[in-house]
């Protein structure tokens, strides 16, 4: 219970903080998704990104100081399209709890997750779901390419990667909740919608089209 409330707390700090406005925050997650996939042999390998079914952005990732500790962040995810070619606008996500081995001293940190199959992908667009519960996930590899990729990592359906004080890697996730954010989806397309609906539709926004852009110039469609 006291676990509940420090998470409660800590949520409470964030949702009323001067970054509460979503349309900034997926500008801002749109710079982190553009950093953090260009830094060449630090960055994710651009073949993971080819391959993968969704990716999901957290800019800012809250670590709080409350004795049982605790995690929050909200951002977005966006899932290609039944094609394979573009993506969807981007829903909004919450996330919470959980081990996310974010860097020692790390008081906030930039997290990127990589969904590499449509199983996992289908597991995303619940109203909630526990990483590392229902649905394996692992520290992604960083370079170039996939090659140097562990056993963990080749299984796991969802890899990330932070990167807090300009110091970049993969990151562990364990325990971690992720569920739609209806109340982000209303002030991005002005009426409530749950993940699904907006990672299976047309929707779009002028504030969503330059994240959504950004992710068709990475990758314009899904290689096998």
């Amino acid at each position: 219970m006291t676990k509940k409330i420090a998470l409660m707390a800590l949520a409470a700090t964030v949702a009323f903080g001067a970054d509460d406005d979503e349309k900034n925050r997926l500008a801002e997650a749109t710079m982190v998704l553009s950093e953090m996939t260009g830094m060449n042999d630090k960055g994710i390998p651009r073949d993971l990104i080819d391959k993968s079914e969704c990716i999901i952005v957290i800019p800012s990732l809250k670590q709080g100081g409350f004795i049982f500790g605790g995690k929050y962040g909200r951002g977005f995810m966006s899932c290609r399209n039944s094609s394979g070619k573009g993506w969807h606008s981007p829903a909004a996500i919450r996330t919470e709890g959980g081990s996310f081995g974010l860097l020692i001293g790390a008081q906030a940190a930039d997290v990127i997750m990589v969904v590499k199959s449509r199983k996992g992908a289908e597991k995303l667009m619940a109203s909630e779901f526990t990483l590392g519960g229902e649905a394996a996930a692992a520290a992604g590899p960083v370079g170039r390419s996939s090659t140097a990729m562990t056993d963990a990592q080749m299984s796991a359906e969802i890899l990330s990667w932070s990167r807090s004080r300009g110091v970049y890697g993969g990151l562990s996730l364990t325990g971690a909740t992720i569920r739609e954010d209806q109340e982000g989806n209303k002030a991005l397309y002005g009426k409530e919608m749950t993940s699904k609906a907006v990672l299976t539709s047309n929707v779009s926004s002028m504030e969503s089209k330059p994240f959504t852009s950004l992710l068709t110039k990475i990758s314009p469609s899904r290689k096998s």
